[in-house]
């Protein structure tokens, strides 16, 4: 798929594009506290108590470093479903609340993270009744004839119901216009949308710039999402902090002069790859790969025995390789 989208000026700028399309499903059954009774909600799906929940839910997402914004509205959501039980277990009206969304921002700033978190939240609290995510892009659902896209697309919904269904990208549909493929999967998803209504919830992710372009382009669009989550870049003292998390959690340590350098390396590609610059996952990519270096460096530099401990887990400067081949 190509990664050229056109702006509100009808000029052209180059954005990457991802190349593989992932489906996740949530196995993992829910914790129940023992010292609370469990809740049915009117799916008859059950909601674990209110503190346990939360505080699984909080420590994921304290886990995520920035995004502090998000976080607060992430709660606001969880107290709005635990609040609604209660008025239902009172007898009060409680009525059905729209939880479509719209993620805004640039590669790697965590919109796929939280997105699984959700589902997660959600299925918890018995919304949805699977809790898993089906992340897809435009290649997944439009097709090569009329009639085509329709199908695909109603055919990911089903696979959806319960669930999320996550569209990366969400503005490339509108890009070729009227007598786009895309349009026949914007107008497939907004009657799902009517007709499964409640049975799963669609996000709509990509560069906040393009859309809110495809948003306002389809005035039927927003009304239908009430829920946008605006994700922002990290700073640079956020990236080394993500990068500090990457490695200790595979049992690494970057050294002192290992960190100085990737944070110089860093700031020189946020003012120099602007758009093209993807956050959180450029960062992984460079772990990932001073990882391989490291292993190289310590066969031959312990040819004729093993390293020790910290050795196997130090990092240092010279594995990260930082040029762009």
């Amino acid at each position: 798929m190509s990664g050229r989208v056109m702006g509100r000026s009808g000029s052209s700028e180059e954005r990457p594009s991802r190349q593989i399309n992932v489906i996740l499903r949530s196995t993992e059954p829910p914790v129940v506290s023992q010292s609370l009774p469990e809740i049915e909600s009117t799916s008859g799906a059950k909601v674990m108590p209110q503190q346990s929940l939360f505080n699984e839910l909080q420590k994921e997402m304290d886990g995520l470093v920035g995004l502090d914004h998000i976080k607060e509205l992430m709660f606001e959501i969880f107290a709005l479903l635990q609040i609604a039980t209660m008025r239902s277990e009172a007898g009060l009206l409680s009525g059905a609340q729209v939880y479509h969304m719209v993620f805004k921002g640039n590669p790697g700033t965590g919109k796929t993270t939280v997105a699984r978190i959700v589902a997660k939240m959600f299925q918890r609290m018995g919304v949805l009744s699977k809790g898993h995510l089906i992340e897809v892009e435009r290649a997944d659902l439009v097709g090569e004839y009329i009639g085509h896209t329709a199908q695909k697309t109603r055919d990911l919904v089903k696979k959806a119901l319960g669930g999320i269904l996550f569209i990366d990208e969400a503005y490339s549909l509108a890009r070729g216009g009227e007598k786009d493929f895309g349009k026949e999967a914007i107008d497939t998803l907004v009657k799902a949308m009517e007709d499964q209504k409640n049975q799963f919830i669609l996000i709509l992710a990509g560069y906040s710039e393009e859309m809110d372009y495809f948003l306002a382009a389809n005035p039927g669009l927003p009304s239908r999402f009430p829920i946008q989550m605006d994700f922002p870049d990290y700073s640079i003292d956020q990236l080394i902090q993500i990068a500090e998390g990457m490695v200790k959690e595979r049992d690494y340590i970057l050294m002192p002069q290992a960190i100085l350098k990737l944070k110089q390396h860093l700031l020189r590609e946020k003012l120099e790859s602007e758009h093209l610059f993807s956050n959180a996952r450029h960062v992984r990519n460079i772990i990932e790969r001073s990882i391989r270096q490291q292993a190289v460096r310590l066969l031959n530099q312990y040819s004729g025995g093993s390293p020790g401990k910290l050795e196997l887990m130090t990092i240092r400067t010279e594995d990260l390789k930082l040029d762009k081949k």
